[in-house]
Formats: C-alpha cells, structure tokens, sequence
C-alpha cells in the first residue's frame, strides 16, 4: 500500500507518533506501519511483540480510545500495522487536539478547534442559537426581499411564502432543536447582524497606484440578504469604471470585469466567510484589477483555483446559511456557481479569476482584455477636467451655450452637467460613482442646475432622463 493522506510508514516507533494516531482519529482514520522504510520496504522492528502490547495500552491511557494494532510478518520480518478508526467526538493528546491534514500533521486551536468541537457533534457555526433573538426582531425588508427573490427563481411558490415569519424560518431549518433562532437567521434576516456576530458587513476601498494610495471607501451593513444588491451597486456605479464601446449606433458600456462573475464571487464570499473571525469581507478596486478578500476557508481538495473551476461537489462553510442563500435563488447548489463566474469571464473574453488560501480566501480578478484597449485609446485623449469640459462641450454643445453655462456654472456644477450632455439617462447612483461623491451631494447639484434652468427631468425618476435647456 501507497503512502498518502491516510498511510503512514516509519522505520520504528516512538512515542511521539501517538500525535499521529490522535491526528487520524480526528481526520478520517488511517493506518500507520512501523518497521516499514519512506520507500514501502520492510525493514523489520525487533520489538514487537512489545510494542504490540504497549502501543494499544498508551493510546487508550492518554487518549481514552481504542485502535487495532497488527503484527504482520514479510519475508521473516516482523512489522506492526496500526489501523485508527475516524472518532465521532473530538481526540485530545495531552490536551492537544491533532488533525490530520494532507500529508501533515497540525495542531488546532482556537476558533478552528470550536468548529471541529462543533462538526463531531453534528452541529456547525452557523447552526448555534441566539437566545435574545426573536422573530418579531427580524427585518420585514429582508424577509421581503428573500421571498420576491425565491419566486421569482422558482426555488418557492407563492404560496410558499404565504405563511407567517416564523413558519417561513422553520421551514428554511434556522431554529434549533430547542426553539431557539440560530446564527444564520441572525444573519441573513437581522436589521443589525454586527449585534449578534462582529465584523458581518462588507468593506470597499478605492486605490491608486499603490495599496497604501486608498482614495475613498465604503462600508455596506445591515441583513446579509440586503448586502449583496447594495454592494453590487455601489461598485458599479462608484467604484468601477465603465468604459463606452459601440456596436453599430448601439452604444455598449463595458466594465473590467462582468457583473455576474462579480457578483457569484461576492456571494460565495459572503456564503462560506468564517463570521467567527470578527473581520469584515473586503474588496479592494484598482483601476485594472480588484481583489475581494474572505476570511474563510476551501475544503482540503479544493486548494488551486483550477481544481475550483472543475466539477465539484459542494461543501458549504456555512450550510443553514448556504441553504437559505439557495431557496432565495440567489446561489446555486452543487458547485454551480463557479460555471457562472466562467461563463462571465468567457463573454467578457477576460482570464478566469485567481484564488489564493493563505490567511483566508483572496480572489484577484483582472480586467479584461477589450477594456485594457479601450483603457489604452483613452489615454492621453484628456490631460484635465477643464480640457474634458471644453471637448465635451466642442462636440455636445453649441459654442453659445457653452458661454452661458462657464458665466453660471462652477467647475463642479460644470463636471456634473457634462456628464449629463453624455448621457441624459444617467441616474443619481451613477453620477455619484462617477463622481466619487454621495448620491445627497448629486442631487444638490442637480437642484441648482435646475433652479438655473439649465436642466429639467423629463419623465420619471426611474424611467426618465434629464433635458438639456437652450
């Protein structure tokens, strides 16, 4: 037999490997040779028939467990084989928890050690109850929300959702076996998750030419099923660029990076994030490039981003929550989601994003190739805001107009107008990510523009655009 994650060869004993035989009982079992060399060959150990009394006697005294020890015998040499069953409760050694991991043997501690305590019970992180949390405290935006979502996805009926909150939670399995509501309804429904669980909100930065250059920020709180269509916004409108590409007299705006690998990126994040670290996610967004960072972790198969990217069976971190973000249609099962992020990246003709595991899970996503052309052609066309105002104006505007609006408008009025005159369509949340300001501050300036007749809004808020006046 082959060494792998589950055999081990040693050359002769010591009472250091009884660290091994803790470490196979809480992994998945394995089998440990004695008197067997790095390279499979019996070697052969002179005691053993000692050890094949000692061996059993040491691990039930400072393990209180049990393990089959083999004397087995090839061409007249005597070796031990060590067989260890995987425990259903937790194995301490000297009041060291060992896991088996690959080809290692660690240590764990910590928050690690509470949810291996927890996973050989039965039970997860996410599953644990909230005593004070009632379900008259969750938020009715939420629960709203994640019930438009579910049907419109085909994951619940309509009739489904006609059943009260509490019905609604205990059929999305968020109360434990003593009534209580767990971890992952707090979560997702809780107008004010940070109450509960540290850190639940989602962090975006805004950076130069370095990552020490952080030029604005954002933080998006409130129910994790609300999170993500704010976040999707604000970075796309704020913090994303869109540059205009045109197919025919259709004019094309085209990001870095897709929305819908963006987006299964996010969720897979907010999904599988280890929410007992107390940190927020963060996403980092550079002018070619972001990176969004989760303080998770993959299973032990999946430890390259191209091994993530191959058909997988799915093994969520957080399963109640996964579970919930599923019925909402919001997720898929089985893995899926990772086929979403390739065919985005696919029909923008950019590179699959990287995955990297160390002290969590950091996802870069580069830009595309079409949008570096278009970031190169726009180069060098713009040397300042006042030369963008006058090519602006030289090409939209009448030269009389363009004398009107200098003697009434200040530059930041200007600014705003010409993205106006570019795109009469534009909404509040766009103008404000263009513009790197708060949506209260646009619609400031789109009142004064107003009151100086230089605008009027034609239409709806929603469906409407904004006039140019002469």
């Amino acid at each position: 037999m082959a060494e792998s994650q589950n055999v081990e060869w040693k050359e002769s004993w010591q009472d250091d490997y009884l660290k091994w035989i803790c470490g196979y009982a809480n992994a998945s079992g394995g089998t440990l040779f004695i008197g067997v060399d790095d390279r499979g060959n019996v070697k052969g150990i002179k005691n053993a028939k000692n050890l094949l009394e000692k061996i059993p006697n040491q691990v039930t005294d400072t393990m209180g467990i049990i393990v089959d020890v083999n004397l087995r015998n090839s061409n007249g040499l005597d070796y031990l084989e060590i067989v260890v069953d995987k425990y259903p409760t937790m194995i301490s050694y000297h009041g060291v928890y060992y896991y088996r991991s690959g080809s290692t043997m660690r240590t764990i501690t910590g928050k690690e050690l509470d949810r291996a305590i927890l996973r050989a019970q039965g039970r997860t992180w996410d599953g644990m109850p909230v005593p004070r949390l009632n379900v008259e405290d969750l938020s009715q935006s939420a629960i709203a929300l994640f019930k438009k979502k579910a049907i419109g996805r085909g994951r619940l009926t309509e009739e489904e959702t006609k059943v009260s909150d509490q019905v609604l939670m205990e059929n999305l399995r968020l109360y434990d076996d003593d009534g209580y509501l767990t971890r992952a309804a707090a979560l997702a429904f809780y107008p004010d998750p940070e109450r509960w669980i540290t850190g639940a909100y989602i962090k975006i930065g805004f950076f130069g030419e370095s990552d020490s250059d952080l030029l604005y920020q954002d933080e998006i709180h409130g129910p994790l099923i609300e999170q993500i269509d704010k976040a999707m916004d604000l970075i796309y409108t704020k913090y994303m660029k869109a540059l205009i590409t045109y197919q025919g007299i259709q004019r094309i705006e085209r990001f870095m990076f897709h929305p819908d690998a963006c987006r299964e990126i996010l969720l897979n994040a907010v999904v599988h994030k280890a929410y007992e670290s107390c940190n927020p996610i963060q996403i980092s967004v550079y002018e070619d490039h972001m990176y969004i960072w989760n303080e998770g972790s993959m299973p032990e198969n999946l430890d390259s981003t191209e091994k993530l990217f191959e058909k997988h069976s799915s093994k969520p971190y957080n399963p109640k929550l996964a579970n919930t973000f599923f019925k909402s249609g919001m997720i898929e099962a089985w893995g899926r989601g990772f086929d979403k992020i390739r065919k985005g990246c696919e029909e923008y003709g950019g590179p699959l994003p990287k995955y990297e595991f160390s002290g969590g899970v950091m996802v870069l996503c580069n830009a595309c190739d079409l949008y570096l052309q278009l970031m190169k052609e726009n180069a060098g066309k713009v040397t300042s805001k006042e030369d963008s105002a006058k090519q602006k104006i030289s090409t939209g505007l009448s030269e009389k107009l363009s004398e009107k609006l200098s003697e009434k408008l200040s530059d930041k009025e200007m600014e705003l107008f010409m993205l106006l005159a570019e795109d009469p369509a534009c909404t509040t949340s766009s103008l404000a990510g263009k513009l790197g300001v708060s949506r209260v501050t646009v619609t400031k300036r789109l009142k004064t523009l107003k009151d100086k007749s230089i605008i009027e809004r034609v239409g709806s808020d929603r469906k409407g655009y904004w006039n140019i006046l002469g």
